[in-house]
């Protein structure tokens, strides 16, 4: 398989997308703890912002926002196995697969520009080492 670095961040930047507006659906009109909609919709918040940096392919968001994510992964678990409506099991592994698909593709987005970083720095204490 070929590694595009493009599709992994189109898949990233999608998966994070897809989660935003999962997120606002899920707690506002498919199935609030509520009806006519949760104060749970705030858990879309933190979700915005890392949004600036994926799109703009920044590597330390891309980064941060991998290990993050897991929040949603864990939520998606825990509602999937707890929750009583099928519905909301459903969304729940909505949630695991968006989050997981996030993580994967951020993790192989950063992937080459970490051994270039290693390669350099390899590099550089070498080139330290040789000249003392």
């Amino acid at each position: 398989m070929t590694q595009s670095p493009t599709l992994f961040h189109r898949l990233a930047s999608a998966s994070l997308i897809g989660l935003i507006a999962l997120c606002i659906a899920w707690e506002m009109w498919l199935a609030p703890y509520k009806p006519g909609g949760s104060i749970w919709v705030l858990k879309v918040l933190p979700l915005l912002f890392p949004l600036r940096g994926v799109l703009q392919k920044n590597i330390y968001t891309l980064q941060w926002s991998s290990m993050f994510i897991m929040f949603y992964f864990m939520e998606g678990v825990v509602r999937a196995m707890g929750d009583a409506e099928l519905i909301s099991r459903g969304l729940a592994g909505l949630e695991i697969v968006l989050s997981v698909l996030f993580f994967i593709s951020a993790i192989y987005y950063v992937r080459p520009y970490k051994k270039i970083a290693k390669a350099a720095k390899k590099k550089a204490e070498t080139e330290s080492s040789a000249s003392n």
